[in-house]
């Protein structure tokens, strides 16, 4: 038997994932799971083997005549626009016409009866090619003369240039942050299947729905409303099937049309990697100036990045990186410049954080760099430096807009106790100063992280609720699920709304033929704008429901409630099925769309000025590492997190969330490293090359907690806060407390500056550059 006295799976309560059983029984079915057609072809891409050319002719002969190859597609073959950016600037072709400006660069496409056929076709094209010179990385290619993809951004307030000709202290370098590949475990799938007409339904594994339709539509010469783009869930995403997913969802459309048969492409891993984007590459200039307390008094930065050949995502990842470069620390006077370089690479895109990180990790360097200057512990030096509480002057970013709701000085209170931070690290000095091979390094470090989109329009979502006759319940929302639970969360609104039991909904795959003009699932809105957007629609129902039970038995409105699986009217209690029977029969309109838009936002990028945030997410942790200095191998000993997700929807998936998102943000600074050779290949293109943390990679102690104390000040759904991307950046720790390990082997007088990712054949060059310094 059921409690009735409670709702089952309501928010703020700890549920499951909605599809956790399936997937660990391997039912959950994705892109590739979906029964193909009789006649479906395959699909796969020929690409480039050089870094920039000219294309002087291209013949594909020996491919068409290629064992099972059907059709053979280029350029000329597309009826629509030749391009799939995502911003609107016409930069990113589907398939070349004169140069190819990477290694790996999709140049046509193969359509055979088997994928193996179209994989092994497409090595037969013979290129002829004029080389020409290539840059890989934002230094070269800025020496190079290269332009940037887009207009850079400045933030800029106080008096810099003044503020520096009066400090006690000027520290200038440069740091180089690496870049990241995605490495979800489902990669880029699209399955196109024919229609009448102009008619085209694509299932692929895309955060963004609307934009791969408006993509296809563009390609094909045909209005959005003859593509139908259908995802009902993804085997990971983290931005890298935001804007990436637009060229496979292309090519299969084109296929399927020109064809008039269902066209499945899924390039192997290695494709996957080479011909999508990464995490931006960042190469950050940093002039400090501080006094002798260790408060930062002027900070002037420029964040150069490897965009690669187009726009795509780089503008607003570049202005993401400086909206964070101060992190949670009050800069009184300072000038931020981000520099979007295009180079001879795969265009660059969005990764979990958006750039933040990068600019995160400028500040966490700064503040390194000072607590050494100065000899003090880097906490105390970041303490110093946190914004403040209104009134008191430190509360306004670079960006102008003022710190309303700041927590992190007690989260890093409570941290610090809880994680017995300071006896730690006096153990650690005393053990270090014994000098022995194994040195230990212990760090605390703050996140202070903007929730919005700072393409403003974006901040916006819509769902849609039918209620059956049997009281059975169906949403459908903008967002899509790549495994972090939004669909689970946004059922508990709904569930909570209408006090029934979770079980009653049905969460349904994302399609644009029910929510249309949706936002991508990214920027860590999903929940936000999607939960409010269905609360809005559950909210038009429930009015209706109260009018026709009020109307119904003759009393007032402020009579009827929904108590848990029921409806009271009055004197009355009816089992909420049998009510919405009732309300079916009377004809009351048991379906809504619901909407929701954020409020207070607003930015002028050409001023640097405004409210990109509708609110910040706080977090800390504090990791301690053991370093080999005869190798430069370390482990994690253990990390301990406090995290602010506000008035959590569901705390065991959020807790879930931080843990995953610290785990992939230490992998970003420790083993993750892109390389490419001198040809311009990418070396690093499969798991056999390129490193991702392992399960036995995480801390040996992992301790993961909520600030449950925290509810968020603006009106968010519920009073949550969002999830996906703030603790990402909580791997920030581990970086840091590796850099305190280094640094002892020259009695910490030094900052090891250590570049990321910190390998450990860095770690090593950085322990025997600074022996050798003594």
């Amino acid at each position: 038997m059921k409690d009735n006295t409670t709702v089952q799976g309501a928010v703020h309560q700890d549920l499951k994932h909605d599809s956790a059983i399936k997937q660990v029984q391997g039912r959950a079915e994705y892109t590739d799971d979906i029964a193909e057609p009789a006649g479906t072809l395959h699909a796969y891409l020929g690409a480039s083997n050089v870094a920039h050319a000219k294309i002087r002719g291209m013949d594909l002969s020996r491919v068409r005549s290629a064992p099972g190859v059907v059709d053979v597609l280029t350029a000329d073959d597309i009826p629509g626009v030749n391009d799939v950016s995502p911003t609107g600037k016409h930069d990113e072709p589907v398939f070349p016409t004169e140069k190819v400006e990477f290694h790996g660069q999709p140049l046509f496409a193969v359509i055979a009866e088997t994928r193996d056929a179209a994989r092994r076709a497409a090595e037969l094209a013979e290129m002829d090619y004029d080389i020409l010179p290539h840059a890989l990385d934002p230094v070269s290619a800025h020496e190079a003369g290269m332009p940037l993809v887009t207009d850079p951004l400045k933030l800029e307030r106080g008096d810099v240039d003044g503020a520096f000709g009066g400090v006690a202290h000027r520290i200038q370098a440069q740091m180089t942050v690496g870049g990241q590949d995605h490495m979800y475990l489902e990669g880029h799938i699209a399955f196109a299947i024919p229609g009448e007409d102009d008619d085209v339904i694509v299932h692929c594994s895309t955060q963004h729905p609307s934009e791969a339709q408006h993509m296809v539509a563009h390609v094909l010469g045909v209005p959005s409303n003859a593509v139908v783009v259908n995802v009902r869930r993804m085997g990971g995403g983290f931005g890298g099937k935001e804007s990436q997913m637009n060229l496979f969802c292309a090519v299969a459309a084109l296929g399927a049309k020109k064809l008039g048969r269902a066209v499945k492409i899924r390039p192997d891993r290695d494709q996957d990697m080479t011909a999508t984007g990464k995490r931006h590459d960042f190469v950050i200039d940093y002039d400090l100036g501080f006094d002798d307390e260790g408060r930062i008094q002027a900070v002037e930065g420029q964040f150069a990045a490897r965009c690669g050949w187009t726009s795509d995502l780089s503008g607003p990842v570049t202005d993401r990186a400086l909206f964070h470069a101060d992190n949670a620390y009050y800069y009184p006077n300072v000038r931020l410049t981000s520099r979007p370089q295009k180079t001879n690479t795969v265009s660059n895109t969005a990764f979990r954080g958006f750039g933040g990180p990068q600019g995160v990790i400028a500040a966490e360097r700064m503040i390194e760099e000072i607590a050494y200057a100065l000899g003090k512990d880097p906490l105390e030096v970041r303490k110093a430096n946190f914004y403040g509480e209104a009134g008191d002057g430190r509360t306004l970013t670079p960006y102008h807009q003022e710190v309303e709701d700041n927590v992190i000085g007690r989260i890093v209170e409570e941290l610090e106790d809880s994680a017995d931070y300071q006896a730690r690290r006096k153990a650690i000095l005393d053990e270090n100063a014994k000098g022995g091979i194994i040195r230990r390094g212990i760090a605390l470090t703050p996140v202070k992280f903007g929730i919005s989109f700072t393409a403003t329009w974006y901040n916006q979502a819509g769902a849609l609720i039918h209620v059956y006759n049997d009281g059975s319940i169906h949403l459908n929302h903008g967002g899509t699920e790549m495994g972090q639970g939004l669909n689970t969360k946004v059922a508990q609104v709904v569930a909570e709304a209408f006090q029934v039991d979770f079980d009653r909904i049905k969460i349904t795959k994302t399609t644009t033929e029910k929510v249309p003009n949706t936002s991508a699932t990214a920027a860590s809105s999903g929940s936000d704008l999607n939960g409010m957007a269905a609360l809005d629609a559950a909210e038009q129902i429930k009015e209706r429901l109260v009018t026709f039970a009020a109307e119904s038995r003759g009393v007032s409105e402020d009579a009827v409630s929904f108590a848990p699986n029921r409806v009271v009217i009055g004197d009355e209690s009816v089992a909420f099925d049998a009510f919405i029977k009732e309300a079916y029969m009377a004809r009351v309109h048991l379906s809504a769309a619901g909407f929701y838009k954020t409020p207070k936002i607003h930015w002028d990028r050409a001023a640097g000025k405004g409210r990109p945030f509708y609110y910040y997410a706080y977090g800390a942790s504090c990791s301690e590492v053991a370093i080999d200095t005869l190798t430069g191998e370390y482990r994690v000993e253990r990390t301990d997190i406090l995290h602010d997700v506000g008035k959590s929807l569901n705390p065991i998936l959020d807790k879930g969330q931080v843990e995953g998102a610290f785990i992939q943000g230490m992998g970003w600074l420790t083993t993750e490293e892109l390389w490419w050779d001198d040809k311009g290949a990418l070396r690093t293109h499969a798991p056999s090359t390129y490193k991702i943390p392992l399960a036995s990679d995480r801390p040996r102690i992992f301790n993961t907690n909520l600030a449950d104390w925290s509810e968020n000040r603006e009106m968010t759904i519920k009073r949550s806060k969002a999830v996906g991307e703030p603790p990402f950046m909580l791997g920030i720790s581990v970086f840091e407390a590796l850099s305190m390990a280094v640094a002892s082997v020259a009695d910490y007088r030094e900052c090891p500056r250590l570049d990321a990712p910190a390998t450990p054949e860095r770690v090593l060059m950085a322990v025997e550059r600074l022996k050798a310094s003594q």
